[in-house]
């Protein structure tokens, strides 16, 4: 051990919030901040990211570091200061927050691999369980991991090993597992002779080896060029290869197969059209901040209506980026948009762009990573992920939509927002920032309002030839009224003369239903019982298919001939979702051509590039789907949206509800009327006077921002004040329930302890599902100026979800 030579290493194993732990680092290695090393922690051997290098450790007894990881990369200083500002913002583990920026695969846990040490006398006083594991280790011929120990005979064989150990009666090993995912290579057949003596010597073969001689010709003829050795061997057979390769007359090499999933990408080159004043104001306050970094403010609000030039203005930003030597990273929200996005940013940067998003394989991730660190690409197009790309030289962030909720990771810790994550990004490599949408976050409007971020505006529509063109008519019909007047159909008469009119004139129409299946509800009309999922406290959705299926975990059973709580058999399916738009517009349209896009249809990337190409191409006259529909996508042929009910999601107990509505009204709106002939959108809903839905209508962002910042002020929710959510989930209901109790009531101490007054404690009560996956859930909820002030005093238990800045609260 080499004294002041110690090292802070965050650790990949659950730790504190932040916390890093002391490494002395042994004479014969050297390091930096950014490394990945293996220390020992505890009896496992694990990996870790070393943050600082330091001369005095924070204990007195400190361990080795046990390796370095040297085919990691190094994680840049700035990246390392992003990772600690994750982890103190979304009170996450060091590691974690780090661990985003590691390449795809490179995040792995060692195995313990157990075996006797041979010679060692047994002694008279092992335990039970020690005289046990050395029955079944004595015969074993190979190290067993204890892994495997602990499924065959239980956990106390993990126990008796430990015991084993200390004795020094059995040693244990750590092996590292390989790679799940690395470079790919293509071997090739090349001549290792001259090729006028490669000819002789087949010559030589002809009699007795004539593939052998075949195969040498082939390759003298081929001036130099290699053969695929798969090749080589489908023509020749194998034993010709070996032969050649016995006698040294051919050599085997290798070259690195590029994964590329932009490989087979069509791309026309655009010319870049000409900007309309709102247009060009917006890219000099861009450009001015590209181009003198002491330039304030560097981040921007590009708010433009739907169809207003936004994507020319990313395009143009990213030009003179790259004209200033530095990169670009380009988010999008969702998969489903990422093919459109490459194709326009592809036609300006032919061959300079990158996609990553989770779509992709494990190989093309991989590649795409590597070559992006190196530098060959000039611009980064990707999903929520994609914020943590090593793309170097930053000098431009954009951020398309950057209202929409999938930025926010909630499934894994961290549970960052990549917009929040983009912005901190910025701040720390000089980069500038730009905010898109047509429908901004409230909290980031409102930011903008108070002079946190520069507001940059288009207010007109473009039509194709550049030029302001009206957005397109809309028609709010309160279904309401439909059934008092006796129309019991899913489409309001509105809807469906504009859906003729639209086909009898050859164009195209979206209609737009956020919830997927044939009927939301299987219901028995005797007793009233809902078939539920056994699984998660919330019903099936029936599927046109035949099949009742849970949208939580994805259980999936067929319907029940009679109800199982009461026999009887009049089963009602109740609710409508996509499958049953679809079966209605076919059964009223005779002949006409449906697409429907949900989750249902398009599960990877290639299915939503696929279903797009069919539709712009004009394959399909209807294209029916979720939100999916509803983001940024051109297709001038679209003259009619039809909403077919617009209040789903309305009146759920989540102040975002409001927001989400009026954001996906305005999005699904702006998909109609992009071409020449104009374009119409029915809003079919039973709220036609509710704030959010009128708005969304009209697309009027100001009527909204208005009366929703109103409401929000009254309870204090953001921007006016901040959101941590907590949650518990156990297979007991009484458990779960005892320890959000037990958690809540230890946060109102400790908020009466220190004098904590502005923090409200929400709750314990059941999440929304109550029950999911088998497992019961409760939920609380902090709100204030700063929550985390509270929860940094409190010892939360294991198995607590800590969310910051939620995107729910159900």
């Amino acid at each position: 051990m080499s004294a002041g030579r110690y090292v802070e290493v965050a650790v990949d194993a659950p730790a504190g919030w932040g916390r890093t732990f002391s490494y002395s680092v042994p004479l014969s290695m050297t390091l930096e901040p950014g490394q990945m090393v293996t220390v020992p922690f505890g009896p496992r051997l694990l990996h870790g990211i070393v943050f600082e290098v330091t001369d005095s450790p924070q204990v007195e007894q400190v361990r080795d570091v046990a390796g370095l990881v040297e085919a990691a990369p190094r994680l840049s200083d700035e990246r390392l200061e992003v990772a600690r500002w994750i982890s103190s913002y979304y009170l996450a583990p060091l590691f974690e927050a780090a661990a985003p920026m590691l390449p795809p695969g490179f995040r792995s846990r060692a195995q313990a691999f157990l075996s006797l040490i041979p010679g060692v006398p047994e002694p008279g006083d092992l335990a039970p369980g020690e005289v046990k594991l050395l029955a079944y280790l004595r015969p074993q011929r190979r190290p067993v991991a204890e892994s495997r120990l602990e499924q065959v005979l239980g956990g106390w064989a993990l126990r008796a090993a430990r015991g084993l150990v200390r004795r020094g009666m059995a040693e244990r090993r750590w092996v590292w597992p390989r790679p799940r995912v690395g470079p790919s290579y293509d071997s090739y057949l090349r001549l290792a002779l001259p090729a006028a003596q490669a000819q002789a010597l087949a010559g030589d073969l002809e009699r007795r080896a004539p593939r052998r001689a075949a195969l040498l010709r082939a390759l003298a003829e081929a001036q130099g060029v290699s053969m695929a050795l798969t090749e080589a061997r489908r023509r020749y057979g194998t034993s010709a290869v070996s032969g050649l390769l016995a006698r040294q007359a051919a050599m085997v090499g290798r070259v690195e197969r590029r994964r590329d999933p932009l490989a087979g990408l069509a791309v026309v080159a655009d010319s870049p059209p000409a900007l309309t004043p709102a247009q060009a104001g917006a890219l000099s306050a861009i450009w001015g901040a590209l181009e003198d970094g002491s330039r304030q403010p560097r981040t921007f609000l590009l708010h433009g209506v739907t169809g207003s030039g936004k994507t020319e203005v990313y395009l143009r930003a990213l030009a003179r980026c790259v004209e200033l030597g530095k990169r670009g990273l380009v988010l999008v929200p969702e998969i489903s948009l990422t093919p459109q996005a490459v194709q326009r940013f592809s036609a300006r940067f032919p061959r300079r762009v990158a996609v990553l998003h989770s779509g992709l394989s494990p190989g093309e991730q991989f590649d795409q990573w590597w070559r992006t660190a190196q530098g060959e690409y000039d611009v980064v197009i990707g999903s929520r992920g994609a914020v943590f790309a090593p793309q170097p030289d930053l000098g431009l962030i954009v951020i398309d939509e950057e209202h929409e909720w999938t930025y926010k990771q909630h499934d894994v810790s961290p549970r960052y927002h990549a917009r929040e994550v983009a912005l901190r990004l910025g701040e720390l490599t000089g980069a500038v920032v730009v905010l898109g949408g047509a429908t901004p976050d409230v909290c980031t409007y409102h930011a903008c309002t108070r002079g946190q971020y520069g507001l940059l505006e288009l207010p007109h529509r473009l039509g194709e030839e550049g030029q302001p063109t009206p957005l397109a008519r809309v028609d709010v019909v309160d279904m309401r009224r439909e059934l008092k007047e006796g129309n019991r159909s899913i489409f309001s008469r509105a809807l469906r003369g504009a859906l003729e009119e639209c086909l009898r004139g050859g164009n195209q129409a979206i209609l737009f239903l956020n919830r997927r299946g044939a009927a939301t509800t299987v219901q028995c009309r005797d007793c009233g019982h809902v078939l539920c999922c056994p699984g998660c406290a919330v019903s099936y959705t029936y599927h046109a298919s035949g099949t009742l299926v849970c949208h939580w975990c994805g259980r999936r059973r067929r319907p029940p001939a009679s109800c199982p709580g009461c026999h009887g058999r009049r089963i009602r399916y109740l609710g409508l979702g996509t499958q049953r738009v679809v079966e209605e517009v076919e059964g009223i349209f005779s002949g006409v051509r449906v697409l429907r896009w949900d989750r249902d249809t398009a599960t990877s990337w290639r299915d939503h590039q696929l279903l797009m190409e069919r539709f712009g191409a004009g394959k399909a006259n209807v294209l029916v789907g979720t939100q999916m529909v509803a983001k940024s996508l051109h297709l001038p042929q679209v003259t009619l949206v039809g909403v077919v009910l617009a209040d789903i999601g309305l009146h759920l107990p989540d102040y975002r509800a409001g927001e989400r509505i009026f954001q996906v009204l305005c999005q699904v709106a702006g998909r109609a009327g992009r071409g020449r002939e104009g374009g119409r959108v029915v809003v079919q809903t039973y709220a036609p006077h509710h704030y959010a839905v009128a708005a969304g209508a009209l697309q009027d962002y100001a009527a909204f921002y208005e009366q929703e910042l109103a409401y929000r002020r009254v309870q204090g929710d953001p921007p006016f004040g901040r959101l941590i959510r907590l949650l518990y989930s156990h297979s007991s209901e009484e458990v779960c329930q005892r320890q959000a109790q037990g958690l809540a009531g230890a946060l109102r101490t400790q908020a009466r302890v220190w004098g904590i007054a502005d923090v409200d404690i929400i709750g314990p009560a059941p999440a929304y599902p109550p029950r999911l996956r088998g497992r019961h859930r409760w939920h609380l909820i902090l709100r204030g100026a700063d929550p985390g002030s509270l929860l940094r005093r409190v010892d939360v238990p294991a198995g607590w979800v800590v969310d910051v800045d939620p995107a729910s609260v159900l």
